[in-house]
């Protein structure tokens, strides 16, 4: 009876780290699902804003320092 071939420890770990990475793009691809279907819902419901899109991502307008007021 011929006897089954072990795997290496690196064909272990290359296996395992090509799952994890397959987990974490799967759960960024159902991330972008979910927002955009709330997106749709806010946008068919009229509750959407461009502003909470702004708010989310980190925004895209200026820095600006809320602890002085602006010099003039």
């Amino acid at each position: 009876m011929p006897t089954k071939k072990r795997q290496t420890m690196g064909k272990v770990t290359r296996e395992r780290e090509l799952k994890e990475r397959r987990a974490l793009k799967q759960e960024k691809k159902d991330a972008r699902k979910a927002e955009a279907a709330e997106r749709a819902a806010g946008i068919a419901n009229g509750t959407y804003q461009a502003d909470d899109l702004e708010e989310q991502t980190g925004g895209g307008g200026p820095a600006t320092d809320a602890g002085e007021p602006e010099a003039v």
